[in-house]
């Protein structure tokens, strides 16, 4: 069992990331047949980006039309637990599987809701490789320190870049 209360990056970033993808393959092909074929499922976290430093874990976002997110979040409550350190909406709701290896969050939202930021984030990323290099050096200054404050540096990071690129600037 790891101690989640210190940020440690994996020890083979390469590495993690193909357990990752082979997850996400196996998770994708279990969730298709259970969503609204409109359904989108994104492999969004760290992993998902080539270069940029992991823990290791896998986070998946599952997209769907408000008209089918009830249906959406039952059907995800079948299969994985809640995340109850998350919020939940009606247009949001998080859950997560410790059980799977690497760990897996997946984050269901709404397409186009206010929380709907977690494939803007991963396309950041993917188009910008000096973007990459300032997440990795945020993630190395805080390896081995508490986890509540990589959270909050990466929440601040992540919000300034959703800012920067918001299309309504």
């Amino acid at each position: 069992m790891t101690d989640d209360s210190f940020f440690r990056l994996a020890a083979d970033c390469d590495a993690a990331r193909a357990v990752a993808e082979r997850l996400f393959q196996t998770v994708t092909s279990q969730l298709h047949p259970q969503l609204p074929r409109s359904a989108e499922i994104r492999h969004v976290g760290a992993t998902a980006i080539p270069g940029c430093l992991t823990k290791g874990d896998l986070d998946v976002v599952v997209r769907v039309a408000q008209a089918n997110f009830a249906a959406a979040d039952e059907r995800l409550a079948r299969v994985f637990a809640r995340n109850v350190g998350s919020i939940r909406t009606d247009a949001f709701s998080a859950f997560a599987d410790a059980s799977r290896t690497p760990h897996l969050g997946v984050q269901l939202t709404v397409k186009g809701g206010t929380l709907d930021v977690f494939h803007h984030f991963a396309d950041a990323l993917q188009s910008d490789p000096a973007l990459v290099e300032r997440y990795n050096a945020l993630k190395r200054a805080h390896q081995d320190r508490p986890m509540a404050l990589y959270r909050a540096a990466k929440d601040a990071f992540i919000a300034g870049v959703l800012r920067e690129r918001s299309p309504s600037r």
